[in-house]
């Protein structure tokens, strides 16, 4: 048995063996499987299966398969693709867990509840000679922030709440500006960038005091005029995560901010007592915060989550959004990000071009 544990983590794709099948279980929340529908997004070539229990839960549409089939089928672990309140292991999910390791499957995790404190997982993945993966373990030894300037050019999203598609507009945005020529790379600072990129930090297992340093080292001085795109967390509005979003900003050293954004969404995540803030505030909270470290940081554009309009009503709401905020607003799954790309190149001028990817 393996158990994957601690670091900036670098070496998953090495680790972590394809393809993969998705664990959906008995969830019947959309944001509750957003590492699944991420990672069956941005890896589809390692996705080959999904796991559901029953006809009321949630599906992605891949094919629904047993552990023993998706082991036939030739997949190496399951990942469990879900975000319960509190990141547990509940009863059902370590029963889960146990019949997929008996079956031939690695386990890779990015749940708070470690899968190495589970005696059960730990016996049964010695019996079968199997391998566990914690992803969400952060490095016991990462730095405190200086704030130092440091060179090449950095765009963070943030967002006016939690699971607005910070993640999902920080990829599209490396995709379209690498199809473009643009030096662009993911910095991953959660679970399910992590596990799509093969590297990251598992932002919010990381210490109060070692946040901002552990964006530094996640994103450190490049020298090729090129960007790094790191993923946001949390929202400077939300009471739970505020703490995280403050950090990230400050580690990050931002030049420029990309807002993330659900128009259909009634009230905070999780707080029913706490309305949505306005993109004016939004916007501006972030670039003070951000402008301790970054002084001349702007914003470069807004994206939104449309997935519950039509697209007549999503080309409405982008934009009347654009007009009122003055950037430009797009969603980046439905409409793409090329709006955005220009401004970054009108604030920052052309960034090094590489040899754009063959079609």
């Amino acid at each position: 048995m393996a158990v994957r544990t601690g670091a900036l983590i670098e070496t998953l794709w090495i680790m972590i063996k394809t393809p993969y099948l998705l664990y959906l279980g008995s969830t019947v929340d959309p944001m509750a499987i957003k590492t699944s529908r991420g990672i069956a997004m941005f890896r589809a070539e390692d996705s080959i299966g999904e796991f559901v229990h029953g006809a009321g839960a949630l599906s992605l549409g891949l094919p629904r398969m047993s552990f023993a089939e998706a082991a036939a089928a030739g997949a190496k672990t399951l990942i469990l693709g879900i975000a319960n309140a509190g990141g547990t292991l509940s009863n059902e999910l370590i029963d889960d867990c146990e019949a997929a390791l008996d079956a031939g499957l690695d386990i890779a995790s990015g749940l708070h509840r470690r899968l190495r404190d589970e005696p059960r997982l730990v016996a049964a993945a010695k019996r079968q000679g199997r391998c566990l993966f914690d992803v969400r373990d952060a490095s016991s030894d990462l730095p405190v922030g200086n704030g130092l300037p440091r060179g090449g050019r950095r765009l963070l999203t943030v967002g006016t709440d939690c699971s607005v598609g910070k993640m999902v507009t920080t990829l599209h945005l490396e995709r379209a500006m690498r199809a473009r020529g643009i030096a662009a790379d993911f910095r991953a600072t959660g679970q399910t960038g992590i596990l799509i990129a093969g590297s990251g930090v598992p932002l919010d297992a990381v210490v109060a005091d070692f946040i901002s340093g552990a964006i530094e080292q996640l994103s450190p001085a490049r020298d090729d005029n090129g960007w790094d795109l790191i993923e946001g967390q949390g929202s400077l509005f939300h009471p739970s995560f505020a703490g995280v979003s403050t950090g990230l900003l400050h580690g990050a050293q931002a030049d420029g901010i990309v807002i993330c954004h659900d128009p259909t969404r009634p009230h905070m995540r999780g707080l029913p007592h706490y309305a949505m803030p306005l993109l004016s505030d939004t916007i501006e909270a972030n670039l003070r915060v951000a402008r301790l470290t970054s002084p001349d940081a702007v914003a470069l554009g807004i994206a939104l989550n449309t997935s519950s309009l039509t697209r007549e009503e999503a080309q409405d709401v982008c934009c009347r959004t654009a007009e009122e905020t003055g950037l430009p607003t797009t969603d980046p799954v439905a409409f793409g990000v090329e709006e955005i790309i220009d401004r970054i190149e009108q604030c920052f001028g052309k960034s090094q071009q590489v040899k754009p990817p063959s079609a």
